[in-house]
């Protein structure tokens, strides 16, 4: 009977609690979703809906993020901040959205910024 909780003393705990409380409940709902994925159509409203919340929240990260920065990064003029957001934007929208391009540019530019004026 105290081979289970020896177990869970051990070196292996913190990686069951890893799987148990982190992996298993976020891949559950991965597999769901995946699961109803397939019944769903591209343009129904509801999974518009979806999108737009996804997006909105993104969005809210982001100005989060630019307005109110955490760590290293609010020692970033906003300015620098701003003209980031505002050339990453410029190359989604010039580029057909390519956001990985968007995300390189934003990134020069904000250590760009923070190395010239810092």
């Amino acid at each position: 009977m105290t081979q289970p909780i020896a177990f869970l003393d051990g070196p292996w705990w913190p990686y069951l609690a890893l799987v148990l409380f982190a992996v298993l409940p976020t891949e559950i709902w991965r597999w769901l979703a995946v699961a109803f994925a397939r019944k769903l159509d591209e343009r129904s409203p509801w999974l518009e809906w979806v999108r737009l919340v996804a997006t909105s929240l993104l969005a809210g990260v982001v100005a989060k993020l630019v307005l109110a920065a955490p760590g290293a990064l609010a020692g970033v003029p906003l300015a620098v901040r701003l003209a980031a957001l505002a050339v990453a934007v410029t190359v989604v929208l010039a580029f057909r959205r390519r956001v990985m391009l968007a995300v390189l540019a934003g990134e020069a530019v904000l250590i760009g910024g923070a190395v010239w004026l810092v």
